[in-house]
């Protein structure tokens, strides 16, 4: 079952989607999921997630929401510290009026990267496990990888390229100097390293499997590679078999 709700707190007015299996109250282990560059809270891999968890777990619900710019959200111009506000203001709204016991983090894409951020900048982790998958470890990259000759000459007159799929976000050269600044691929994340599982295809397009390597090593993180899954893990084998990893992961003891 889901439910919609917004927080709206100091100025933003978040849309959220909530799943739960029975009830709304007394959900004692939530599941904060993120997902893409361009998607929205009606994300099909979190709602498969979803629905796998809250009915295998008890006291397990999943929270979503629009990030910046995304789905329903009214803001016009992505900037990567709102996405960092939207993601504290959502998951103190988890454990202060969801009255949570224990936040889960369950990020892919986009939202692994601002997750990452958000434990670098934050400087403690406030979630008892976190899963990423498929993570853009270095979003620039990613994000720059198909900016034509044009594109770039658009940018850098100071003006906006539009990049996302059924709603278009206004892209900036000072967004993307932003992502270029914070690389999280050169930040030490190894005090977490514990609590973080990552999951990614060997055949991503987007996130090469070969960064997503590098920083499991340099941190010391599992790393699950799942043969010939691509960025979305489309086959729905591969991701059949993320979420089941996913639900072992985050198992409440």
């Amino acid at each position: 079952m889901e439910k919609l709700f917004d927080i709206n707190e100091e100025g933003f007015s978040i849309r959220c989607k909530l799943y739960y299996d029975k009830t709304p109250h007394d959900l004692k282990h939530i599941v904060l999921a993120t997902y893409g560059f361009g998607g929205n809270k009606d994300n099909k891999a979190i709602e498969k997630f979803a629905d796998r968890i809250t009915t295998k777990y008890k006291g397990f619900g999943v929270v979503c929401f629009d990030w910046p710019c995304h789905g329903k959200d009214a803001r016009n111009k992505l900037i990567i510290d709102e996405c960092l506000e939207y993601m504290r203001l959502v998951t103190e709204h988890i454990r202060n009026e969801m009255g949570a016991d224990e936040v889960y983090n369950y990020s892919s894409s986009f939202g692994a990267y601002i997750t990452l951020r958000y434990l670098h900048e934050k400087g403690e982790n406030p979630f008892k496990r976190i899963v990423f998958r498929c993570p853009a470890i270095k979003l620039y990259d990613s994000m720059t990888s198909r900016i034509t000759d044009d594109d770039w000459t658009v940018l850098n007159k100071g003006k906006e390229i539009l990049r996302g799929y059924d709603r278009k976000i206004k892209i900036s050269l000072e967004f993307l100097d932003d992502l270029k600044i914070h690389d999280v691929s050169t930040w030490d994340f190894m005090d977490y390293a514990d609590e973080i599982l990552m999951i990614h295809g060997t055949k991503d397009e987007m996130a090469p499997i070969e960064v997503a390597r590098e920083f499991s090593e340099n941190n010391v993180i599992e790393l699950i590679e799942v043969e010939n899954a691509d960025h979305p893990f489309s086959n729905p084998q591969y991701m059949d078999f993320a979420i089941q990893k996913i639900q072992e992961f985050f198992s409440p003891e």
